[in-house]
This record gives structure tokens, sequence and C-alpha cells, in this order.
């Protein structure tokens, strides 16, 4: 495991972390007690009775903007985030520039296969060195202001005119690196040297992931789109199956039965809802014929397990695939989400055609999850909006909440805005 962190030229040369195999994962035990927590939802008539009232989440949590900048910082400048998979990376020099972060970051799979990230900076007067959001470098990237040229582990390789320079040290002025980790195929960055290492801030939720073939997953399909509502409005929405009911009538509804929906907390806001399916050895139609993660267990093809991995991916896992969705602020009232397909490698050749079909029906689904965001911001600016009362059912929000107040720092944030926390004896190890 390596991090790139400082002014270090030596430490451009890292590659992306990876996290490590963890024992007591998705196991026999582990499968039968998930199962067993299904059955007690469809059984319960309310709530346990440790359970406790939640206090109402502050409405100005959602249209406070000194509260929108701490958050935005805490978790996207000091935390783990999606950066992309490395099917977008496909050749030695292939890169990405992402910006999700607020800073343009660039990465890129270096001459020894290796991925690693750099702020897409030049160490000159500050202009991008990569001047497209994707591309192929051949050996070298060079800035199209000055010239100055980087090898793809980010070395300052030449200056023209180096002449005109006193004291010009090329060994100092090395692309500056941002830490860089994988989870199987899956890229994160993180810009702050001081936060926990990948491998730390996965764990637990990483360890049910390990049974899957994580790194020969291919990414199918890639969509954007741009929403007028705060992102935890959006994120929210992925958090619970309280709206199955009423939102997805003719789609989630039919397949799934809500009533027996468990959910399982985990330290740093991860969480996961487990949802049955209606009728036993449901198989959807549109998928036979199709590969299959060959691993998956009884809890992926008579369950739909959506995973929340902090602060923003939501992974609902199919023996067929995994669809993603990643939920990006990018302002106090406006979103921008990616809806990602991750697939089991089919060998040569095209994507399975029945992929459109599929596509279009969990397009469908997003489209019905989205469409009450612009109606909620409206509702949530006016006067009538006090805050969020949450059931047992929508604990999984509470608890995103909490670790987001823990990222911040309890103490940086308004009194009237904070959480009182109580979760803690509800997560899991």
């Amino acid at each position: 495991m390596t991090t790139t962190t400082g002014d270090d030229p030596k430490a451009s040369q890292a590659p992306a972390e990876r996290s490590a195999p963890s024992p007591a994962g998705l196991d026999a035990e582990t499968i039968e007690r998930w199962k067993a927590g299904v059955a007690a939802e469809r059984g319960r008539g309310s709530p346990p009775e440790s359970f406790p009232r939640l206090p109402d989440i502050p409405a100005g949590r959602y249209t406070d903007p000194a509260f929108y900048e701490l958050e935005r910082e805490a978790l996207l400048k000091r935390g783990w985030v999606y950066a992309g998979h490395s099917d977008q990376l496909p050749e030695v020099g292939s890169f990405i520039v992402t910006k999700v972060t607020g800073a343009p970051i660039l990465v890129v799979r270096g001459e020894n296969r290796a991925i690693r990230a750099f702020y897409n900076t030049c160490r000159h007067r500050g202009a991008p060195v990569a001047r497209t959001d994707s591309g192929q470098a051949t050996r070298s990237f060079t800035c199209g202001y000055h010239g100055w040229t980087y090898l793809l582990d980010g070395t300052l390789a030449s200056v023209p005119d180096a002449r005109d320079f006193a004291g010009l040290d090329l060994s100092c002025r090395s692309l500056v690196p941002v830490r860089c980790g994988q989870l199987g195929n899956f890229i994160f960055v993180c810009e702050d040297d001081k936060a926990e290492p990948l491998e730390t801030f996965l764990e637990p939720i990483a360890r049910f992931f390990r049974h899957l073939p994580l790194h020969e997953l291919r990414l199918v399909h890639r969509r954007t789109i741009e929403l007028d509502g705060n992102y935890k409005v959006v994120l929210e929405n992925f958090l619970e199956a309280y709206h199955f009911r009423l939102l997805h009538q003719q789609t989630t509804h039919r397949i799934f039965d809500a009533t027996g929906t468990s959910v399982h907390l985990w330290k740093n806001g991860h969480s996961m809802m487990l949802t049955p399916n209606r009728r036993a050895n449901w198989v959807d139609p549109g998928t036979i014929g199709m590969p299959e993660m060959a691993t998956a267990t009884t809890i992926e093809r008579d369950h739909n397990p959506s995973y929340s991995l902090f602060p923003n991916l939501i992974l609902p896992i199919a023996p067929s695939g995994i669809p993603c969705v990643a939920i990006w602020p990018i302002g106090l009232g406006r979103t921008m989400m990616e809806v990602l397909w991750f697939a089991p490698d089919w060998g040569g050749g095209e994507r399975d055609p029945l992929w459109e079909t599929r596509i279009a029906n969990f397009d469908r689904i997003v489209d019905e999850d989205v469409s009450f965001v612009a109606p909620i911001q409206a509702s949530i600016s006016s006067p009538g909006f006090k805050g969020v009362p949450l059931s047992y059912q929508e604990r999984r929000i509470y608890h995103w909440h909490e670790e987001l107040d823990r990222r911040i720092g309890v103490e940086r944030i308004p009194r009237l805005l904070r959480l009182a926390p109580m979760l803690g004896a509800l997560i899991e190890d």
C-alpha cells in the first residue's frame, strides 16, 4: 500500500493504493444472519424498543450556504472520493481529468501500467498540462502555455529556454501528486495527506464485495444528469425503501418487497439496505443469458443489496452487473449525478445487446427517483420546511448525517445545525 503525498519528486512515482484483503467477508454465517434480519423485518409490527426517537434533521443543513461550504470541504477535499474506472485508462498514457473535488485532478496510467494522480497544474504558471477531460498521451504531457514537459510519472523532463531560469532544479518541480487508490477496478482520489488510508476508510464495507470479481468488472455505460436540488435531497432518496410503494409502483415495487428491508450500519458512514425479491428464485427475464459473476451468493441473487459507500456512491449489486449512482454537489441547490454500469467481463467483441434494455430499465427507475428533486428543492426553500423527522426505515439517512458531522468537526458546526449522535449502538463491526 503506497500513498502519493507532498512535493517530493520520488513521491510521484508511487502507484495507486490497493485495498488489501480482509477476513470475515460475506461468509455463510453472515449470509444467514442477514437473511434472518430480512425475516425479522417482515414480521415486526413496530420499531424495536431499543430504537431511539431521532431528532429532526435541521432544515438549515439543506439550505445554509456556510454549512454547505463546511460539508463540501469535509467530504470532497478531505475524504476519499470515486474518480473513475480503470477501463477509462486502457493503455499506457491514457488519462482522465476529474473536477469533482473542485480542483482539476489528472489521473493517468503510467509506463508500468500503474495508475497515478496529480493536480492538473503546470509548476510554472499554473496552466493545465492536459487540456481535455480525457485522452491518450504519448510519453509525456506538455503544457500548451510555455512548453514545460512532464513524463507520465509526473517528473518534469524539460523546460524551454532553461538558461533563463537562475537555479532552476527540475527535480523539485514535478507535478504535485494526489493520493490515489483502487478497490478492484474502481479508482479513488484524496486530496488530504492526513486522511486515513483507503483500505482503512473502506472497512468494513469493502469485505462484503471481495467475493466478487472486482478486478474484472468492466465499465459498460456512463450517463450524467444535472439536477436542480441540494445533493442530499438526491442522495437520501437512495438510502431508504420507504418511497418504493408510491414512486416506483410499476418498477422497483413490483420486484422487491420493501417490508422486508433490513438495514446495516457500519463505521465511516457506510451502510446497506437489503431488500428481498417478492418471489423466490426470481430472475430478471431481461438478464437471462447475460454473463454473471459466478461467485454471487443468495444475497445478490434473491435480494437487492444496495450499499452506500460514504459519502456519495450507491451500489446495488446483482449477479449480472452493478449499477452505480454517484452524487456530486456542484452548488448549494445544484447536483450532478453519474449513473454508471459495471459488468462481468464478457471477453472480446461488443457487449451483449441485452444491455440496451437493461440500461433503459434502470434509467427509468432513476428518472422516477429524480422526478421529485426540483419540487422538493422549491419546498425546502420555503418557510414551511422546518426540519426532517426520520423513521426506523430511514435511519441510514441519520447515520450518514452523523458521519458528516464527525468529518466536519462538531465544534465547527453552528449549534442549531448540529445533530445529536444517536445510532452508535447500532453500528456493526
